[in-house]
């Protein structure tokens, strides 16, 4: 009986230990990442620039308003774009990392 409760709870910890580290961490992460876009965002105003990317800069409601601020908006935003997507790259190359840490553990420990 003893034993049958061992196997039990071997079976049981390494469920565990898949849940938290795959379930869990990915649900932290993902916040983690959406907080820090979120605050760069606050910064770079993508979001802002997007919006308003046909409104004139500074209330210019000119001609030459008009248009130099959609100029003047559309590099911000392919710039800002870019780098959104370094950070997102990082980001998901980084979770790559995590989620073949114990495969990679295991891999090396059976192998020698």
């Amino acid at each position: 009986m003893t034993l049958v409760y061992l196997i039990r709870r071997f079976f049981y910890r390494i469920l565990e230990f898949l849940r938290h580290w795959y379930v869990k961490s990915a649900k932290i992460y993902s916040n983690f990442v959406l907080e820090r876009l979120e605050s760069i965002d606050r910064v770079l105003a993508w979001r802002v620039n997007f919006k308003y990317l046909f409104q004139p800069l500074y209330g210019d409601y000119s001609f030459l308003g008009r248009v130099l601020s959609f100029f003047i908006r559309i590099p911000k935003l392919i710039g800002t774009s870019l780098i959104y997507l370094v950070i997102f790259a990082v980001a998901v190359f980084i979770y790559l990392v995590w989620i073949l840490f114990p495969l990679a553990v295991v891999a090396v420990v059976f192998t020698n």
